[in-house]
């Protein structure tokens, strides 16, 4: 039988790294917000003839839009982000840049105002709070003839925590490299992120619930482990299975989900590591009182007192 349990330290190690690489991307890069939480417009234009993107900067930057962003979101295509735009300078714009390059059509066009942005922000940031807080209340209630319920739900909401950040950093250094922005489609993919870990997470958990039942073991330890080996190949089917249908997504639905399929991929992996490797192992050092073990100086200090 494999002992994946007893290598859960390891794990530990394996996710702090990357958790640490990713807290130290977001204090130096951060993560660059998009329209619809700092305000603006965000136009996209479709040209008939090749056009050169250092060229439309120029051009749009010579037309007084100093500060806009300008992306290339497939061929001959471009995403051009502005400060609030109304009707007629939009239209302007518009104007000026086929007169510049030819002929080309507006493919979207919306501007998001500073209170709504705000506002945006604001009930983004509540909804990922209350996700979290009613999956820990759900999975504790879930468990709540075993014995103590609560650390099955405090482990759950700690991977997915784990996920959250890795989820976070890992796009903030591609944000950094690629200049991507967060939108709403980021948020979608981390409330994505916290629902199909949360599931998995649980299924692995009743697996234990029921061996305990069953009595396979009296070391709690044993139980968890013969618990993920038996939902091993389950787990692994469904990520996969998940994976292909997010890569469908990806090509064939194209850059209006980018930060969607580009979060949501870098969730499922972290959270598939996370239900098999550190939600279940967390609850072994809870029932072992093996704390110390993340701060090896304690036992020393301790004797030295």
């Amino acid at each position: 039988m494999f002992n994946i349990a007893g290598k859960r330290f390891w794990y530990f190690l394996i996710s702090g790294a990357v958790i640490l690489a990713g807290i130290i991307s977001l204090v130096v890069f951060g993560l660059k917000p998009g329209i619809e939480f700092t305000s603006g417009s965000m136009l996209t234009m479709s040209f008939k003839q090749p056009v050169d993107s250092s060229q439309l900067k120029q051009e749009v930057f010579r037309l007084g839009y100093t500060n806009a962003i300008i992306q290339s979101t497939g061929q001959e295509q471009f995403l051009i982000r502005t400060g609030e735009l109304s009707s007629e300078q939009k239209t302007l714009l518009e104007a000026a840049l086929t007169d510049k390059f030819g002929p080309a059509s507006e493919t979207e066009f919306y501007s998001v105002s500073p209170l709504v942005a705000t506002e945006t922000a604001r009930n983004a940031a509540i909804a990922v709070a209350v996700a979290a807080i009613g999956m820990l209340l759900y999975v504790t209630w879930a468990f709540r003839k075993m014995p103590r319920p609560f650390r099955y739900g405090t482990c759950a909401v700690i991977a997915l925590l784990h996920d959250v950040l890795i989820a976070m950093g890992v796009f903030s250094i591609l944000s950094a490299i690629l200049g991507w922005e967060i939108n709403l489609m980021f948020i979608t993919g981390m409330l994505a992120i916290l629902g199909y870990s949360i599931n998995a997470t649980v299924v692995i958990f009743d697996r234990i619930r029921e061996n305990l039942k069953l009595g396979v073991s009296a070391d709690f330890e044993t139980v968890v482990n013969e618990s993920l080996v038996q939902t091993l190949g389950r787990s692994l089917n469904t990520s996969l299975t998940t994976i292909i249908t997010v890569l469908a997504l990806m090509f064939f639905v194209g850059a209006s989900i980018q930060n969607f399929v580009v979060v949501f991929m870098i969730g499922l992996v972290a959270g598939t590591f996370s239900s098999i490797c550190i939600a279940p192992t967390l609850l072994i050092v809870w029932d072992k009182k093996e704390w110390g073990r993340f701060l090896p100086w304690l036992p020393l200090r301790r004797a030295q007192a």
